[in-house]
């Protein structure tokens, strides 16, 4: 299982009251939030393997040279060098250091890599994966990964950590009409302004549909808006050349690396009872966990059972 971090963090702090705190008045719903997510997940659909993906660079400076506009109106500061610091409660960042040293104590693996994102973590261990994989994010960029011969499908948090949707191929045929393998060509024409892509100028979902469904990958799509005589309307045709340099800009981006360089890290087994007990009951006192800090030990303990 593959958590896609500051996704479910960013949706506890949000879907918890500011009103939990620790006992010296911090706020931390994100980080009781999370570990209670955790405990659902890990009570749900008892993985054996469980990875705590990390964004080390939220805004990797090789995407934004491709579409300038990444993600730019997330930025709340610039950076020389990065990582850009994203736009961000100030009661959420007091908990990032927070939640990383709750997973270590805990023994939950968490995994980041130079100037990528979690999104590229995720892609590299799915493309290293010999066993089955749930990808646990509410990022439908990370569809690009489903695959049921290999048993890789996405736990889509969207509509809350109760009602997870399984992503698997059928359900990407069903919702969009096109082959799983090739949503990532499908995004890159309907963009996404949520990261600041804007896609194919008065394409959207119906219209990129169509075209990866009629035509195929993107290459196929350009192909085919270079052939005068063949059947494609010719104001989209139009919109395709005129893109082109776009277009290849921006798969560059959407695509999730699947050779990230990753740091070497401990074979990432579920632990069944956390891996620093002395820093465990520390934080579990410092910060007030509480029933969060018991529900998620004894889910590990029985997941392990």
């Amino acid at each position: 299982m593959l958590l896609d971090t500051a996704a479910l963090y960013f949706r506890a702090f949000f879907g918890v009251p500011d009103s939990v705190r620790a006992p010296d008045g911090t706020p931390v719903n994100a980080v009781r939030g999370l570990l209670d997510f955790i405990t659902r997940l890990v009570g749900d659909h008892r993985p054996t393997h469980l990875v705590a993906c990390w964004d080390d660079d939220w805004r990797p400076a090789w995407r934004v040279d491709l579409v300038p506009t990444y993600k730019s109106h997330r930025v709340a500061e610039i950076v020389p060098g990065g990582p850009d610091v994203e736009e961000a409660p100030d009661a959420l960042e007091t908990q990032v250091p927070i939640i990383r040293e709750v997973l270590a104590a805990l023994g939950i693996a968490v995994v980041g890599a130079p100037e990528c994102e979690a999104d590229d973590v995720i892609g590299t261990l799915v493309a290293r994966a010999r066993m089955p994989v749930d990808v646990v994010t509410g990022d439908r960029d990370l569809f690009q990964l489903v695959d049921d011969a290999r048993g890789v499908r996405v736990l889509y948090t969207a509509r809350g950590m109760s009602r997870l949707e399984l992503v698997d191929e059928a359900w990407v045929e069903k919702k969009y009409g096109i082959p799983g393998r090739l949503y990532a060509d499908f995004a890159v024409l309907r963009g996404d302004p949520s990261d600041g892509l804007p896609g194919l100028p008065g394409v959207g979902d119906k219209t990129a549909a169509s075209l990866v469904k009629g035509y195929g990958d993107l290459d196929a799509i350009i192909a085919a808006a270079a052939d005068d005589s063949g059947p494609m309307a010719p104001g989209v045709r139009l919109k395709i050349r005129e893109a082109a340099g776009y277009l290849e800009a921006a798969r560059k981006v959407v695509v999730v690396a699947p050779d990230a360089a990753m740091p070497d890290f401990p074979d990432p087994v579920l632990p069944s009872e956390p891996v620093d007990p002395a820093a465990w009951a520390d934080l579990r006192e410092r910060w007030g966990l509480g029933s969060s800090a018991e529900r998620v030990v004894t889910a590990l303990a029985q997941s392990a059972s």
